[in-house]
């Protein structure tokens, strides 16, 4: 949808009317034929794994967590985990932007792929450390805590994309200002999302090798 309003926003008025059934088709076709089936392959596949089983007995009265240090609370985490985390990606993402927005073209794509799987090993290591150094301070609230340590890179990703905004681009229009932060929040949300995603295998390995 946001496409097809980018469309009929930059396309003029007289070929307005040429591409409308065109785009219109496309997106139905890229729904039905992409997004539809998908979405059954992922209900088949979801269906066929196996139920998440929790590896130890949890008490009816919740265990008393002892005073935490400042190097434990939870803001403090997040915001070393996200500094991590867009350290990897910081001048790619430049390159990035000049590249949607500037109408420069980006062809170090090799390279983008190995900023891509730093990434995701620098999300893990990043969690896990954290989260091992909360569980060892008797801190059991982990849940939330490890997803929103990588995923706060994508505070940092808005924070940049507002400064480039303000530093790199000149548009002054109010359309295109919302155009702009529009598509920016939609790639903020899905890095958001994409970084948060992490299995819990490290704590169920913990878990298994605890003895109390």
């Amino acid at each position: 949808s946001m496409s097809f309003l980018s469309i009929l926003y930059i396309l003029p008025i007289t070929t307005l009317y040429r591409f409308l059934p065109l785009s219109i088709s496309g997106i139905l076709a890229m729904w039905f034929g992409i997004s539809v089936p998908l979405t059954y392959f992922g209900a088949y596949f979801g269906r066929k794994k196996k139920q998440f089983r929790c590896p130890v007995h949890t008490n009816q009265i919740p265990r008393v967590i002892p005073q935490q240090t400042f190097f434990t609370k939870p803001l403090l985490g997040m915001i070393i985990g996200g500094i991590l985390t867009f350290g990897c990606i910081f001048i790619q993402l430049f390159f990035i932007l000049n590249s949607i927005w500037s109408h420069q073209i980006y062809f170090m794509f090799g390279f983008l792929f190995l900023v891509f799987i730093i990434l995701l090993i620098t999300c893990s290591e990043a969690t896990v450390l954290l989260c091992y150094f909360h569980l060892c301070a008797e801190d059991y609230h982990w849940w939330w805590r490890a997803f929103f340590t990588s995923s706060f890179t994508a505070v940092y990703l808005f924070m940049y994309a507002v400064y480039y905004f303000f530093t790199k681009l000149q548009i002054t229009g109010i359309a295109s200002t919302i155009l702009y932060f529009g598509y920016t929040m939609i790639m903020v949300l899905i890095f958001f999302l994409f970084t948060g995603n992490h299995r819990i295998t490290f704590h169920q390995k913990f878990y298994l090798k605890l003895k109390i």
